[in-house]
Parts: structure tokens; sequence; C-alpha cells
């Protein structure tokens, strides 16, 4: 959910000294896209599924659940945020994090219909949660600027905000991931003098418990938000009524998306980009097993995930050269080359040296989201380009959601024929065996998709005056 502004909005130089960060509603969204974000249980998100006892398929089922929450609620979102309130709509999130993150933390184990259904609700919330957030906190912390006609020091707090994020990121990320490994946290209690003994089933839930707290302070950063009207520019209360109809709110959308379908290469970039992030977001999902099959331990899940917050801090200076000196097609093949290499490798399964193919698969997730945005913005006019990008947004997750169906579909197909050919397998010898198969498929899917998204795109251009931008050089 995007929000688009009036001429009336357009960014003032800041005549005043006023520091942004001495505004409240600006320190507030600070705190919530940390809070929202620095989830403990991302580096072992795949594997605390696992752990709980579901399955590859249910977990890749659920996950498209998720994914086909937010399609479903992103646009609907959108519109009750223009009527009920922006800042009401992030009270909500808060509320739906708090109640998804604590189902998890005292949800038993052991009946596996109770706790597919716990798993089920969790997805479906939080897909909620993610469809309600997205662009409200930062709408309201623009909005604030503009009131208080500061609106050019808007990049100074997107600069704060993702200084900030990535910190609590990377502490989460290692943290999480600690306090997962039973032996470590063992060796930390001994240490202490605690008569406990750290099992699976107590370490399982930590980094949930410490999610749970940030799922609070979520809360409670959204109540302390204040209103700011989309339309005045003034701070809402009771006696006001802010916001606009939801007629405008879909229309909006609607509009964006004949442009679309109308305007063929901006078709083609957000087909490209669909290509590319659907198949690896399905990797990076299944990471944390993967990361366990090539004998990585779980304590370490964290640092590679912090190394992978770095990577996305660097990867992006060197896209803004290729894209100042190269052209999309060049730029597109150094990504079909990377994702082809890495899914490869990966299939190899390789104690320890496995992580290299991974992590050339997952550069390629921040040189897409780069090249999307970079292509996407040069082409698009500024009255509708917040709303082309949700636009985009919703695609990638329908897309995501389908993988996520395929895969779960795939998993049931190999374990049955894993049953016929390996009747010993059983339990987690099963599930590593399965998934290994599983991998094998990836490239497969990959090459399948990107001559179909070859020929769309061949299709799309071949009597378009935009073909020739395909092989133009892109200058900044």
């Amino acid at each position: 959910m995007k929000y688009k502004r009036g001429s009336e909005f357009t960014p003032v130089e800041n005549l005043t000294s006023k520091s942004p960060f001495s505004i409240r509603n600006i320190r507030l969204f600070i705190a919530f896209r940390i809070f929202y974000n620095a989830r403990f249980y991302y580096p072992v998100f795949t594997i605390l599924f696992l752990d709980f006892g579901l399955t590859l398929e249910q977990f890749a089922l659920l996950n498209a659940i998720w994914a086909a929450t937010i399609v479903l609620l992103e646009v609907p979102s959108g519109a009750l945020a223009d009527i009920i309130g922006r800042r009401n709509l992030l009270v909500f999130t808060g509320v739906i994090m708090v109640v998804e993150i604590g189902l998890l933390c005292f949800i038993p184990r052991g009946n596996p219909t109770i706790l597919f259904t716990a798993f089920l609700i969790n997805r479906i919330l939080s897909g909620t949660a993610e469809a309600a957030a997205s662009g409200a906190d930062e709408a309201i912390a623009y909005d604030t600027l503009i009131k208080e006609g500061i609106a050019s020091d808007w990049p100074r707090v997107l600069e704060r905000q993702m200084r900030y994020q990535s910190i609590a990121f990377i502490a989460a990320m290692s943290l999480g991931a600690a306090v997962y490994d039973p032996s470590l946290m063992q060796h930390m209690v001994d240490w202490l003098g605690l008569r406990i003994h750290m099992t699976r089933d107590i370490t399982l839930r930590i980094p949930l418990f410490l999610t749970l707290m940030m799922s609070i302070g979520t809360l409670v950063t959204a109540l302390r938000m204040r209103e700011i009207d989309s339309v005045s520019g003034e701070e809402c209360t009771k006696e006001k009524g802010c916001g606009k109809s939801i007629i405008q709110a879909f229309k909006l959308t609607i509009d964006a998306g004949k442009w679309i379908f109308h305007t063929p290469f901006v078709l083609v970039i957000i087909v490209a980009g669909l290509f590319f992030d659907n198949c690896i977001r399905m990797i990076v999902t299944l990471s944390s097993q993967y990361y366990r099959l090539i004998n990585l331990p779980e304590a370490s899940f964290g640092i590679i995930g912090s190394l992978l917050a770095v990577m996305g801090m660097f990867i992006p200076v060197l896209a803004h050269k290729m894209v100042k000196n190269h052209s999309l097609i060049f730029n597109l093949s150094v990504m079909v080359l990377l994702t082809l290499s890495g899914l490869i490798g990966m299939v190899l399964v390789l104690p320890i040296f496995g992580l290299i193919p991974a992590m050339l698969v997952f550069s390629v997730m921040y040189l897409n989201q780069f090249f999307q945005s970079h292509y996407l913005n040069r082409v698009t006019s500024s009255e509708q380009r917040a709303t082309v990008l949700s636009f985009k947004g919703l695609s990638f997750n329908l897309a995501y959601g389908v993988i996520g169906l395929l895969y779960s579909f795939l998993m049931a197909v190999l374990r049955d024929q894993a049953a016929v050919t390996n009747p010993i397998l059983a339990g987690v010898e099963l599930e590593n065996f399965v998934f290994v198969r599983s991998l094998g498929w990836f490239p497969w899917y990959f090459v399948i998709t990107l001559i179909a998204m070859v020929l769309f795109a061949w299709w799309q251009l071949k009597k378009s005056d935009e073909y020739k931008r395909m092989g133009l050089i892109e200058e900044v």
C-alpha cells in the first residue's frame, strides 16, 4: 500500500533550523520500523517450522497462503487507511503482530492438526499485518515533515532509519540464531551457574518470545503516533474528518494497472523482476534448512544473515555503476548467470563451501531490487509512481504464492516417491532426503521460466518503439 502525494506536498527547501529528529512522529516512525522488522526468528525461519513438527510442503503451503493474504488485502487496506486513518491502521498492525507471535509462543507441540491450524492462523495474521503496515508509517512521517515545512529533510530521515534498522536487524539475526542453539545455550547457563537443561523444546521458543517483546514495542509505538491528514497537512483530531473516499483509492490502482498493461517496457520490467524474485525468495525462505544440511552450526545462521545485510549495503553501489555503464540486457544477463551458477552449485550441497553458491543467489536479490527501482522510476510519471510500485509489489507476492504452491506439490510427490524407493527413511532423514532432491528442480524451473520471460519480452516489445531501450546505455 503506497500513498500518492498531491502537488501541494511537493518537498520544499528547509528554511528553518528545526531538526526532523526533534519531531515526535519522526522518532516514532524510526522506532516502528525497528520494532516491526527486527524479528529474532528470521535466521532460523525454516527450521523453526520443521522443528515444531511441520513438513516442508506444509511450510511452503503456509508461506503461499501468507503471500496470498498480502495480495488480497493490499488494496483494501490502502482504502481502509484512507477512511479510518493511517495511525489507526498501524495500531491494528501492532495488535495483530502481538497476537500472531503470541500464538506461536504458547501453542503446544505434539498434535499435528492443532499445530498446522495455529501456524495457518499465524500466516494469515502475519500477511494481514504486512498489508496493513505497508507504507502507512512512511506516509505519516512524510506528511509530518510537510506540516513542519521541512519536507526536504526526508532523505536524512530515510538514511538514519535505514541505518538504525540495519543495526537492529544484524543484532536480531545474530542473537536469534545464537539462542536457538541448545548446545550454545547450555554452555551459557552452565557458565552462569544455573541448573537448567537446555533442550530444543526450550530454545525453540526463545526467538519467538524475544520477537513478542518487539511486537509489544510495535503496538506501543503506533499508539503514540499522531495522525496527519494527507490532504490538508494538518494533525487529525476527533473533531476533524481526514482522508478520502474508498472509490478514489481503488480508482488509482485500476488506472495504474491499465497503464502498465498498455506500456510494454514497464510490463516487461515488472515481469523480469517477478521472474527473478519468486525463485530467489523461495530459496531464501528455505535457507536455514539448507545451512543445516551443509553442516553449518545453527549459531552461525545469524552471522550469515548479518553478512547478507552487509552485502545489501555494498551491492547497490555496484548496481549503480552497472546501470550507468551498461545496457539493460547486459545487467539482466549478469543476473541470469549469477542465479543459474548459484542454483546449480546449491544442488551439490557441499559441506561448508555450499555457502558460496547460496551467496551468489542471494546477491541477485539486491541487484533485482535496485534495477527494479531504477528502471521503473525512470519511465513512470510522478503522479502514478507510488501506485505502480504498489502494483509491482502485488504481482511479486502473487508469484511467490504460486511458487510456494508448486513447491508444496513437488515435496508431496518427492515424498511419495521416496517412500517407495527408500522405505527405510523416516522422520528427519526423510525430510532431508526429500529437500536435497527438491533443490535439483530449481535450476530447471529457472531455465523454463527464463525462456518464457524472454519470449514474453520479445512478444511485447517487437512492435514497440520502446524495444530500442533494451539496448541503450543507461544514464543517471
